[in-house]
């Protein structure tokens, strides 16, 4: 048994911004379950929205992003993360993140560039380039590795939370631990804090089409949730609009940024159809565009729309979106003179486990902060850039609470942890079945609990997921835990979550559209909370 005064999970924008700041109070471990670089954070092109221009206020972010989530955010929340966002984005300068910036012509001096995206009124969008997040990982990582109190735990997977309900204590549950898989040895590891937070990211990699990378599988809700700890507003998956569409290249996302410097979505003739939908054409949020990308592509037979930006020149474009300029260019597609073959893909979940907005969650001694929270910031729908803005400034307050919760006193051995057990159980013999059913998982979410719904697709979705949740939990108990069979048990319940919320919800808000009840009803203006016990 390790012991550590925080226990970070995950290692992106959130853990990381939190283990640096934690690891002046004590010591800290950061247990991520690949190469520390693979994370949602890393991934993120567009940017990382605040309040810096001088036309701009944190009145109007708040409202835009009200307006995004139709209705669901808890305005307060709103309200003080964007309003904590500037000396948050002055710390990420300080750990050595650069931003994109220019010199004024009459001042002489330097300013940020400030991009605008869907559902923005002012450009207020921090960039670096079309790489925003993996700038952002790079420089807090080089942070972390050469911080002494931290213990960066790569190729480490956390399989469960460990609390004082499980260990049988009549005291009420609290959260004292983790198990995790060291993947590289094949063993168990018990990795013992009276303060775990969960920054593991989303889920997107429950939908067969994907803008998220391959670790996206809803560890951290699945994990909360099998602790009992409360899960909020599953059935809000977001997904981006722009995904580029080639047999070659998949989950290669085109950054909201682009619409933001007027490019726009037409169809095969070049007929732009956004206006037919929503006034804000091409900028209007993501889950309108979404939709009517999906109803372009169903009413015409075609496989995808495009996103033409052609307006700019080659220049501007392999300077201000260098990384989709070179990507597209290697499969014959040159942007500055032909159009983008784009489709939506599952990108972002707004919901996750419930937490207030220090990221405190249902359960004493467990946080959570990030894609894998909801704090009530998101609503119905995301607003673009808020998700790195939120990472960061919520896990400063996660700091704050956790020391003013559990003041750091040395009695962090209090508990001495029983090890792993296996019993019984022997090596994965058939890997061809795990396959399977991850890929079953993915289509069944993809076809029936997408973009548009019906109740008849949620319940056959919930057929089948019960069935498989069997088949994997029967796997899981007569195998030797491995990093797919533990990833492939969050995956499908982390789908049936999805599931089970969505048929709850019996009306469209933000990025849940059903057929069935195609009008928000005021009835559910309300958050969706299940919890497992």
């Amino acid at each position: 048994m390790k012991t550590y005064d925080f226990i970070v999970v995950g290692s992106g924008i959130s853990g990381l911004s939190f283990a640096l700041r934690a690891s002046q109070f004590g010591s800290v471990a950061v247990v991520t379950k690949r190469e520390a670089m693979m994370t949602n954070t890393a991934w993120a092109q567009g940017g990382i929205c605040c309040v810096k221009g001088e036309n701009d206020s944190f009145a109007e972010h708040t409202a835009d992003t009200l307006d995004a989530g139709a209705g669901l955010c808890d305005e307060k929340v709103v309200s003080t993360i964007v309003s904590e966002g500037p000396p948050a984005i002055d710390e990420l300068i300080e750990w050595g993140v650069k931003f994109d910036a220019s010199r004024d012509p009459e001042t002489g001096e330097m300013e940020l560039d400030l991009g605008r995206e869907g559902g923005h009124g002012k450009r207020r969008i921090l960039h670096s380039k079309d790489t925003t997040g993996r700038e952002i990982e790079t420089k807090l990582l080089a942070e972390v590795r050469e911080t002494e109190n931290i213990d960066l735990l790569e190729f480490h997977f956390a399989i469960d939370l460990i609390t004082t309900a499980k260990l049988g204590f009549a005291s009420p549950p609290r959260c004292v631990g983790i198990y995790a898989l060291d993947v590289k040895r094949e063993s168990v590891v018990t990795l013992r804090s009276d303060r775990v937070i969960l920054c593991t990211g989303g889920s997107g990699r429950v939908y067969l089409y994907t803008t998220n990378p391959e670790v996206a599988t809803g560890d951290g809700v699945a994990i909360a949730w099998r602790a009992g700890v409360e899960i909020s507003n599953m059935e809000f998956v977001q997904f981006h609009p722009t995904c580029l569409y080639h047999h070659e290249v998949k989950s290669f996302l085109i950054t909201e940024a682009m619409r933001g410097e007027g490019a726009e979505l037409i169809d095969r003739d070049g007929r732009p159809f956004m206006k037919e939908y929503d006034e804000r054409g091409s900028l209007a949020p993501r889950d309108i565009v979404a939709r009517a990308i999906d109803r372009e592509i169903k009413r015409t037979g075609e496989p995808c729309v495009f996103l033409d930006i052609t307006h700019k020149s080659r220049e501007y474009l392999a300077d201000r979106f260098p990384n989709i300029y070179e990507t597209c260019l290697s499969l014959d597609i040159d942007i500055s003179t032909q159009p983008i073959p784009v489709v939506p893909a599952a990108h972002y979940q707004c919901g996750g486990v419930k937490t207030d907005v220090n990221g405190a969650s249902s359960l004493p001694g467990l946080w959570a902060v990030g894609e894998v929270a909801c704090t009530g910031l998101h609503g119905a729908n995301r607003l673009a850039s808020n998700s790195l803005l939120e990472g960061v400034v919520v896990s400063n307050r996660a700091l704050d609470d956790c020391l003013n919760a559990l003041p750091i006193e040395g009695d962090s051995d209090e508990h001495d942890l029983p090890e792993w057990e296996s019993g019984d159980v022997t090596d994965v013999d058939e890997l061809v079945v795990i396959y399977h059913n991850w890929d079953e998982i993915r289509r069944l979410m993809w076809d029936y609990v997408s973009i548009v719904r019906t109740t008849k697709r949620l319940q056959r979705a919930a057929t089948r997921l019960h069935n498989l949740q069997r088949e994997v939990q029967e796997f899981y108990w007569n195998f030797h835990v491995t990093a797919d069979l533990l990833e492939l048990r969050n995956l499908v319940e982390t789908a049936a979550l999805i599931v089970d919320s969505a048929a709850r919800r019996k009306e469209s808000r933000g990025a849940h559209y059903t057929l069935d009840f195609p009008e928000p009803i005021s009835e559910f203006r309300k958050n969706t909370v299940i919890s497992r016990f």
